[in-house]
């Protein structure tokens, strides 16, 4: 934990509700999202209880499997969950429009112009979707225990989204206690945070309440039933398992639908709560605006969805990732984080003071400019080389020769040439326009100009490493086997 966001847990505690800890909001949100709910039942992982979904706060639909543990019934819920998923899918995926990715051939690609977007209450939940996408994407279409073509199609769409969950910076299905706590710090643990109930009632408190007060009452799932996907022992106990034995033991078709319809009733108790939160908790974020990087990031879901979308009903995911294939995906991985965590700082000055804590970053004062140095070449062609003189209060150790990005001016570096007690020279270079003798106005900053000085780029310093090619990679990770004459 930095020591900024101990202290937002400190005034948090102090205040009595959460602080926010963003300026903007750095995740996207659809104008229409679809928000599902999973409940699964106790003890069986992959065995799904009821779904609340639906792209409208009054237009949810509820599904459940009366009896969890009958495969058919299962079968008989994600043909039913497939036929709300994969329509909603499909709108998006025909809307496509035609993009150059070659400006010398003018050659052009049709890409989805936008990606569908589900909100899910928690990690847990993406956990849960993940096994549930796993267990049907297998499942046959042909032969001996056949299913639907639209079970294993909406597994593989399960699975993809799961995947996008773990890329960081995507927000394809997104879980909303994870992005809520990005934006705001409460008062409690990061444990307590994942219960969205108890973290709603810091950041936004009912009437006559304090947080502490409505994260305590979240603790009574009599009241505040649990968002899933488990539910609460008491509520299985007192209530599912009667219910499911009711449905078991029927008589007839009267009598099951009879069943039925009470565990409805009764699973909708536990999961209309979690629906009220849900868009609760996208109203608060939708009051903040919007990162500037944000676009870009929401731009790389859409092509990974266009991209998926041409091969979904031909190919289902590997059951695991190849050697070679699960080092690019870390190596992809690390380099979005990397990227995301920079162009957090960058959009938010919050985000940034918390580097700057950190030493990587500075908040300096020009003391003064001379914007129109120029310097000689290697080639000895004459180049505009401004000059800045700054100071800093911030713990920033500026070393000579590195070279800085200034967050004020897009694609400016500023190359450290010495440093003279509390006074640090820099010379400017990029970001200045194209001309050789003076700089585009408002690129070189002037004495008293205040800016920000970091060891990051917009897009991170990350630089992955390169792989072998798969002629010289090791069997042992996915290279051609090893000749008798290397044994």
């Amino acid at each position: 934990m930095s020591v900024l966001s101990a202290l937002a847990k400190v005034e948090a505690v102090d205040a009595g509700r959460a602080v926010p800890t963003a300026t903007v909001r750095h995740c996207h949100l659809a104008e229409q999202p679809l928000v599902l709910i999973p409940l699964h039942l106790a003890g069986e992982a992959a065995a799904p209880l009821a779904v609340l979904v639906g792209a409208n706060h009054d237009e949810a639909r509820l599904l459940i499997v009366p009896q969890p543990r009958d495969r058919v019934l299962r079968l008989r819920f994600a043909e039913e969950l497939a036929a709300i998923l994969l329509p909603h899918i499909d709108r998006h995926a025909d809307d496509t429009e035609p993009v150059v990715i070659d400006k010398k051939t003018n050659e052009t690609i049709d890409r989805c112009v936008d990606a569908p977007q589900i909100w899910v209450p928690n990690q847990a939940a993406v956990t849960f979707l993940k096994l549930l996408g796993r267990s049907l994407r297998f499942r046959r279409t042909e032969g001996d225990d056949a299913v639907s073509p639209a079970i294993p199609l909406v597994g593989r769409w399960l699975t993809w989204y799961c995947d996008r969950a773990e890329h960081p910076g995507s927000t394809a299905l997104a879980p909303l206690t994870s992005h809520l706590s990005t934006h705001w710090t409460t008062g409690q643990s990061a444990l307590e945070d994942a219960n969205l109930t108890a973290l709603l009632g810091w950041i936004a408190p009912p009437d006559n309440l304090t947080g502490p007060e409505a994260a305590a009452r979240a603790e009574d799932p009599t009241i505040c039933p649990p968002a899933g996907p488990a539910t609460d022992p008491g509520f299985d106990n007192v209530v599912l398992a009667p219910l499911i034995n009711a449905y078991d033991t029927a008589a007839d078709d009267i009598a099951r639908t009879r069943a039925v319809q009470r565990l409805e009733q009764a699973l909708r108790t536990q999961l209309e709560p979690t629906w009220e939160l849900m868009w609760q908790g996208l109203s608060l974020l939708r009051a903040l605006p919007e990162g500037s990087s944000v676009a870009a990031r929401w731009a790389e879901d859409v092509r990974s969805f266009s991209y998926f979308t041409e091969i979904v009903e031909t190919q289902a995911q590997s059951r695991r990732d190849s050697p070679t294939s699960a080092v690019r995906r870390l190596l992809a991985r690390e380099q979005a984080l990397e990227r995301l965590t920079a162009a957090m700082a960058y959009d938010d000055p919050y985000v940034m003071l918390e580097r700057r804590l950190a030493g990587e970053a500075c908040l300096a004062t020009v003391i003064d400019s001379e914007p129109t140095r120029t310097t000689l070449s290697d080639k000895g062609k004459s180049v505009l080389r401004p000059l800045l003189r700054v100071t800093t209060t911030d713990p920033f150790t500026p070393v000579a020769g590195e070279s800085l990005h200034n967050a004020a001016v897009k694609n400016q570096q500023a190359k450290v040439l010495e440093v003279d007690d509390d006074v640090i020279v820099l010379e400017l270079s990029g970001g200045m326009g194209r001309s050789a003798k003076a700089p585009a106005e408002g690129t070189v900053n002037v004495e008293g100009d205040r800016i920000v000085l970091a060891r990051f780029g917009p897009n991170g310093n990350f630089r992955a490493a390169t792989l072998p090619p798969p002629e010289e990679t090791p069997w042992t990770h996915g290279g051609p086997p090893e000749t008798d004459e290397e044994n």
